[in-house]
């Protein structure tokens, strides 16, 4: 006689081959049902583009058909996609499960095409998706969605409008034809402030935010502003186009935005007539990079005609052919891409680099911190107030601290202390001052305590040794 246990304990051998944990312990059997010799339960998944859905329903009907007297396994499949978790992100976007930002060392890398039919892919795999486009001086997402009717008004927020099943919004539908978007850094935060804050987004799994090149002011607007699930980086093959790339990661990595892995576009051409292919650009670049950082690497991208004229038709290659091989590419993207974001959300992915658990003010001038590894730091206001690292009280080229300690009033405290992003704490202080980010990297190494102190005089006692 099978019981529940026995075939709980069968489906156990199951391993999701991304979390490398059993099916049962990560709660993916639901339903279980044993009638005789039929057995009936779902499989809920974390996405529902797993690129291993197929593979782990026929495991589970081979483990549990294996068990004696059974003749009969009915298997249903359904996903539920997990949310990253944070206050922040619940605050300004509830009902947006993940916000993942695409972005590229460069320009010309293809990066806004790749957001198009990432989009597209993750839609028609069963999942609801938003592109937010934020390349805002050449907000190209309309042109390539084919999307010409701009957004409408809502009940108090702007209705994004569908396309091929994906919610699109880009300051493309707000400039007028044959003029440019000349913004300072205040005007592109608003910009990304009005995006997430002031759309009406609804329910979604992903929200892919196609990002300008670089790493200005978008990004670290976005950043700032919530909590990001992780980022996808894009480059072309060659080593110059992915050492570019690679500053993309690293403030990614800076500013504690764990990197989802890269994708190789423009990843050889092949000849529609004679078949041959031609390495134009190379290929295997990403993939041997991504293997050298132990990053991630999330497939490859042919450099396509088709993906071109689909692309300027306003008809991604995944809506318009989705058979095609480039857009088959696309679609192993988009299931390496969830399947990373089910990694990360399901607790998989590990970090040593400092993370508050608990933050407090003992008193108006102090603040606590208690931090993941157990570690406790007590500040007072007046110091923290001093090290404040922003432009008007250190000299971004030199270093050099403009403030005087007797400008600092000892009774100096923080009104509020706000999270920017994963990697910050933004301090309100009480002679007005509010534009200092402290990252947890600065305020774990500031940490006043004996040891910490000591540390620091006896790392500093070497280097001037070693100095003179």
């Amino acid at each position: 006689m099978n019981t529940e246990q026995t075939v709980l304990s069968a489906l156990a051998t199951i391993t999701d081959p991304d979390i490398h944990r059993d099916i049962v312990s990560l709660g993916f059997i639901k339903d279980l049902r044993i009638q005789g010799e039929h057995v009936a339960f779902t499989i809920e998944l974390t996405t529902p583009a797993c690129p291993v859905r197929e593979q782990m329903q026929e495991d589970a009907r081979r483990v549990v058909l294996a068990l004696p007297g059974i003749t009969h396994v009915d298997i249903t499949m359904t996903s539920q996609v997990r949310a990253t978790q944070s206050a922040e992100k619940d605050k300004l976007l509830p009902l947006v499960k993940n916000v993942v930002p695409v972005g590229s060392g460069k320009g010309g890398v293809g990066k806004s095409t790749v957001s198009a039919n990432l989009a597209i892919a993750l839609a028609k795999l069963g999942a609801r998706v938003g592109l937010m486009d934020a390349d805002v001086y050449g907000p190209s997402i309309p042109i390539l969605m084919g999307a010409t009717i701009p957004p409408g008004p809502g009940t108090g927020k702007i209705v994004p409008p569908v396309h091929y099943g994906v919610k699109i919004m880009s300051m493309g539908f707000f400039v007028p034809k044959g003029e440019a978007v000349i913004w300072r850094g205040p005007m592109l935060a608003k910009m990304v402030d009005q995006f997430l804050g002031d759309v009406d987004w609804g329910e979604l799994d992903y929200l892919l935010v196609d990002l300008p090149p670089g790493t200005g002011d978008v990004q670290l607007s976005l950043c700032q502003k919530i909590p990001l699930t992780g980022a996808a980086i894009v480059s072309t093959p060659q080593d110059l186009a992915f050492q570019v790339a690679e500053k993309a990661i690293l403030m990614f990595k800076k500013l504690r935005v764990p990197i989802l892995g890269l994708i190789e576009n423009m990843s050889g051409f092949e000849c529609r007539h004679c078949g041959q292919r031609e390495e134009i650009f190379g290929s295997g670049g990403a993939r041997r990079h991504a293997m050298a950082n132990a990053l991630s690497f999330l497939g490859e991208i042919p450099l396509s005609t088709d993906i071109r004229t689909s692309s300027d038709a306003g008809r991604p290659i995944v809506e318009s052919m989705p058979d095609s091989p480039s857009a088959r590419a696309f679609f192993r993207v988009a299931e390496n891409l969830a399947a990373g974001v089910s990694t990360l959300n399901l607790g998989a992915a590990a970090t040593d680099r400092p993370e508050p658990a608990e933050m407090t003010q003992p008193s108006p001038t102090e603040v606590r911190i208690v931090w993941k590894d157990g570690h406790e730091s007590l500040y007072t206001g007046y110091v923290l107030r001093l090290a404040c690292p922003c432009a008007s009280c250190v000299d971004e080229l030199s270093g050099r601290r403009r403030i005087r300690e007797e400008s600092i009033s000892k009774d100096v405290r923080p009104l509020t202390m706000d999270p920017t992003g994963r990697y910050a704490i933004r301090f309100h202080w009480s002679d007005g001052h509010s534009t200092g980010i402290y990252t947890y990297e600065h305020l774990r190494a500031s940490c006043p305590c004996p040891t910490c102190a000591g540390t620091r005089q006896m790392r500093d006692e070497r280097t001037t040794t070693v100095a003179t």
